[in-house]
């Protein structure tokens, strides 16, 4: 009798452990949900996301068929910002950014008739040197030498030269044999 009397408590035990896990498991699942769409709209409040807007999306969007690359006619030789040395304070150093830039372009763009084709471009390549120019040498060696220092100025050249064709259809700067002097 004390056998089936054992096995009736564990059994009934089993029964109300069973019953507690469910609820818990029930309110606990609720509990997450409504958090994760706070943090969700709070995301969407201060706007975070989690790529820089225009780099990723935007490039992935445009396939390698309808990218033509239009490189500047020859390597851009252009002075940066002065650098003064900590040691002594010594006179300020000018260092020189060597590099060959290239643009890709959207060939599907509805401005690419207008500004993308290789004529067009030719005929501004002036005008996009200069805002190259006037982006590079507000920055020093150091600044260009860091990190992120070529990524964050190929962001800023990018803006520069959409600002200046007031269209995305330029959509990547990339920048190529850098020597720093």
């Amino acid at each position: 009798m004390k056998k089936n009397l054992l096995s009736f408590i564990i059994l009934a035990l089993l029964i109300v452990n069973l019953v507690l896990t469910s609820v818990m498991m029930f309110s606990v699942t609720s509990t997450n949900k409504k958090v994760s769409d706070l943090v969700g709209n709070i995301a969407v409040a201060l706007n975070l996301e989690l790529t820089e807007p225009g780099s990723e999306n935007q490039m992935a969007a445009v396939s390698l068929e309808d990218t033509e690359v239009y490189a500047i006619a020859s390597a851009m030789t252009i002075p940066l910002a002065l650098e003064t040395s900590a040691v002594d304070g010594e006179t300020p150093k000018q260092g020189y950014l060597v590099c060959n830039i290239s643009l890709s372009v959207n060939t599907k763009h509805k401005d690419y008739k207008t500004y993308g084709s290789a004529e067009a471009m030719a005929a501004k390549e002036e005008l996009i040197k200069d805002a190259i120019s006037s982006i590079i040498s507000k920055h020093t060696t150091a600044e260009l030498q860091a990190d992120t220092g070529l990524e964050n100025l190929k962001a800023e050249l990018l803006t520069a030269v959409q600002d200046l064709f007031q269209s995305d259809f330029i959509y990547k700067i990339s920048i190529s044999e850098v020597k720093y002097g």
